[in-house]
């Protein structure tokens, strides 16, 4: 089989594989479910990269790969699965697709510039990089959740702009030219134990559900489509 198959990457596709439900959830209109899926594919690239550092034996060629998974996988988690989760959301309409589409086009090439940085780094230094290069994609998987809250504070009309003027900012971060260093691990426990607030707090408090004509029709679209 191609590819490489060791404990490195596990994590990697366990993200994968939580947005990937997250997504199925946030078409079904079960967005807190789709919010908890985000955090916890936020929470599992955390520390995908630690854990990949511990063996100490990988080939070149394992070490790019980890790093082409990595992109990979966060395109489809951090800039597909939150542009999909907006949408449904509600921002929709020309302003809204407009937004979404600056997002995920941003995230593509925040993603694409990281690669060619970690590859041309990791052919004259090993170990971490202590600074990343542009906002990291995974920040949305922090924000979001956070954002999320002020829907028990405002109404369901002003939380749209919000989300318009919140993937706006981070999508630009992206692709800003700016040097951030890495947050240590002290840092990474704060950040974990303020997502995993936000979270409880969605998810025992949260009554937001958005019902749209798709959701509605939904039954009747795949019953025609079966017959």
């Amino acid at each position: 089989m191609i590819g490489f198959y060791n404990y490195t990457v596990i994590l990697t596709y366990v993200s994968l594989v939580c947005s990937v439900f997250g997504m199925t959830q946030a078409v079904s209109g079960h967005y807190r479910i789709a919010i908890v899926c985000l955090a916890l594919s936020g929470l599992m690239d955390m520390f995908d990269g630690k854990i990949a550092r511990t063996k100490k034996d990988r080939t070149d060629d394992e070490k790019l790969f980890g790093v082409q998974i990595d992109s990979l996988c966060d395109v489809v988690c951090f800039g597909v699965f939150p542009a999909l989760l907006c949408w449904g959301l509600g921002v929709q309409g020309i302003l809204g697709t407009i937004v979404i589409c600056y997002y995920s086009v941003c995230s593509v090439i925040r993603l694409a510039f990281f690669n060619v940085l970690e590859t041309n780094r990791q052919r004259v230094e090993d170990g971490a990089n202590k600074y990343y290069r542009g906002l990291p994609i995974t920040t949305m998987s922090i924000v979001l959740p956070i954002i999320f809250l002020l829907n028990f504070y405002i109404s369901e009309r002003m939380f749209h702009y919000v989300l318009v003027v919140t993937f706006l900012v981070v999508g630009t971060l992206f692709i800003v030219n700016f040097k951030l260093r890495k947050p240590s691990n002290a840092m990474l426990v704060v950040l974990v134990s303020v997502v995993a607030v936000a979270v409880v707090a969605i998810l025992l408090f949260s009554k937001y559900h958005v019902t749209f004509p798709f959701l509605k029709n939904q039954d009747w679209a795949i019953h025609n489509l079966l017959e």
